[in-house]
């Protein structure tokens, strides 16, 4: 197992019962054909609890197996950080081309703004075609709105450094204004 996984198991250990949770993780150590089919189930059967979909997913996308990417969309817009970080790690090595499509849709969601962070660093992550236009637009819009969500703006504009697009240097160059920006967007415009 790796990393990720270790901590995913024992974060879930507090809402999961141990025998059912040691199955689910000898499935996911096996690692073929057969485990990965019944790890699927987990995703679409009825009643399964939480817990189980995001061991299950996370094993699926690291895996590349594309069956785990709407339970893991859904686990990227969860309220719960942890979930949302997992999520965004299988996502990324998931490998599917939906992905950055669906990222900046999470992104771009003004009601969900405060749930944004995953979304924003998956799309820094992926490098997409989508990834700059909508890290320069979900900035923008917290630069002028009433509410800042200063994690989500500093995300953005880290992830506009880390892409070094020469697009980003006016929005970059207006988040200067603000001191809880100043120095990740004079960070991120020395990346242009």
């Amino acid at each position: 197992m790796d990393d990720q996984l270790q901590t995913l198991a024992r974060r879930v250990r507090g809402e999961a019962e141990r025998a059912e949770c040691e199955r689910l993780l000898a499935l996911v150590r096996r690692g073929d054909r057969a485990a990965h089919d019944e790890l699927a189930l987990v995703l679409t059967e009825p009643g399964r609890p939480l817990w189980m979909r995001e061991i299950a997913a996370y094993a699926l996308g690291c895996a590349g197996d594309r069956r785990a990417f709407e339970t893991l969309v859904f686990l990227l817009n969860y309220r719960d950080p942890a979930r949302g970080a997992t999520a965004a790690a299988a996502l990324a090595r998931l490998g599917d081309p939906r992905t950055a499509r669906a990222a900046a849709t999470l992104a771009t969601n003004e009601l969900r703004t405060a749930y944004a962070l995953h979304p924003i660093r998956l799309l820094a992550q992926l490098g997409a075609p989508e990834s700059v236009p909508v890290l320069i637009t979900t900035l923008r819009r917290l630069l002028a709105g009433p509410d800042h969500y200063w994690p989500i703006a500093r995300a953005c504009a880290e992830g506009l450094g880390q892409l070094g697009d020469p697009r980003a240097r006016t929005v970059l160059t207006a988040a200067r204004e603000f001191d809880q920006l100043r120095a990740v967007a004079d960070k991120a415009l020395r990346c242009l």
